[in-house]
């Protein structure tokens, strides 16, 4: 029991006056109390989060040692997911081969079983209900390339593994299509039309986020079912880089029913420094105004703590790829790449902050946080 001081009940009474909540032990940073509630209230959903990436100076990295030993994942570790409010991070892997995804689901399926009592595997939207009913923290299988298809007999295979969005494409040529550091850009493949349509077959979500230009067009023409850019940005408002979805290709998703998931990656959002979350919210009423919030959600294309790639000096290097100088790299410190404002667990309460600052009302808030996509993925995945 903690006595409750005169001072500090004056404090409390003062704080609900004004409106605005310090969250005790995790941030210095207060919030309204309108954005706690929507985020207390809402089943929100980040359509590319990778979890935790390595962190190579822990010896093992603790994503590593949550893998291989799932009982190391303790009360502590799941508290920080909870409290970020961010119930359901799909993870956005790079599955490689055929063997490689496998070994992945299998890793990953064995990590969410030993967990039960504080993860939920999402294969369905009840699940996304249930992690923030129950307040466990809901993981969607998903992946940001499909090499791993080697047949459309293998889209069935991987669902029936847990797998719900797979994107065509990273970021060069595959059967299916182009990505955009590609060379030439060749569309979509007669392959890759079997795949996409097998995928709409099975219920497995279509992702277009690192498809070129022509690739990402042909799918959404061969579409039946909502397509998803999962993390992406405007390019109308940072014309150099073309990762970012013309708004020819977000007007067409949109009429597919899909949604567009905003980018925190400080490169992705603007074309040179400073980069805080009033550019971040510049995508979003730029996109708003191109399709309505409706087609809009989050893609932080970050982990759990702010981290876009593998720390400590080990794991994948993107800037090691071919026409990498596309992106248009740029940061404010060394490997500082998320957003500035937007770099820690509890981004989203900021990201609220800024939407009720720029004028959006809670439904359109409670739309973008989660509710877009509990409708989009229910349509399809279906019952």
């Amino acid at each position: 029991m903690h006595t409750i001081t005169r001072r500090g009940a004056m404090l409390g009474a003062a704080a609900i006056l004004k409106g605005r909540f310090a969250l005790v032990g995790q941030t210095r940073a207060e919030y309204s109390a309108r954005t706690i509630g929507l985020l207390e209230a809402t089943p929100v959903v980040d359509l590319l989060n990778q979890f935790r990436f390595e962190d190579f100076s822990e010896k093992p990295p603790r994503m590593t040692r949550w893998l291989n030993r799932p009982s190391t994942f303790s009360e502590a570790d799941a508290a920080v997911y909870r409290s970020s409010r961010t119930d359901v991070y799909a993870l956005g892997a790079g599955p490689g081969d055929y063997e490689s995804a496998l070994r992945f689901m299998a890793r990953w399926n064995g990590f969410l079983a030993g967990n039960p009592d504080k993860l939920v595997r999402v294969t369905s939207v009840a699940d996304i209900e249930l992690a923030h009913r129950t307040r466990r923290t809901g993981v969607m299988l998903t992946f940001q390339d499909s090499t791993h298809f080697r047949t459309a007999a293998d889209v069935a295979e991987f669902f029936g593994l847990g797998q719900r969005i797979s994107q065509l494409t990273y970021n060069f040529n595959n059967r299916i299509g182009s990505g955009f550091l590609e060379n030439r850009d060749g569309g979509l493949s007669v392959f890759g039309g079997t795949i996409l349509r097998r995928m709409e077959e099975v219920g497995m979500a279509v992702d277009l986020s690192h498809c070129a230009d022509q690739t990402t067009l042909d799918a959404i023409e061969a579409a039946t079912k909502p397509v998803l850019f999962t993390h992406g940005t405007c390019r109308s408002l940072i014309p150099n880089l073309t990762r970012a979805k013309t708004d020819e290709a977000i007007r067409k998703m949109a009429k597919t029913g899909g949604m567009m998931g905003l980018d925190f990656i400080r490169f992705m959002v603007s074309d040179g420094e400073p980069v805080g979350i009033q550019k971040v919210l510049d995508h979003f009423d730029y996109a708003r105004k191109l399709v309505g919030t409706e087609h809009l959600g989050i893609g932080s294309d970050l982990d759990v703590v702010g981290n876009g790639n593998p720390v400590g000096g080990g794991g994948f290097n993107p800037q090691s790829q071919p026409n990498f100088a596309r992106y248009g790299y740029h940061v404010d410190a060394p490997d500082h790449v998320a957003v500035t404002g937007l770099d820690h667990p509890k981004r989203l309460f900021d990201l609220t902050e800024g939407l009720i600052g720029r004028g959006y009302g809670d439904d359109d808030i409670r739309a973008i946080l989660g509710g877009n996509a509990r409708r989009v993925l229910g349509r399809i995945w279906g019952a």
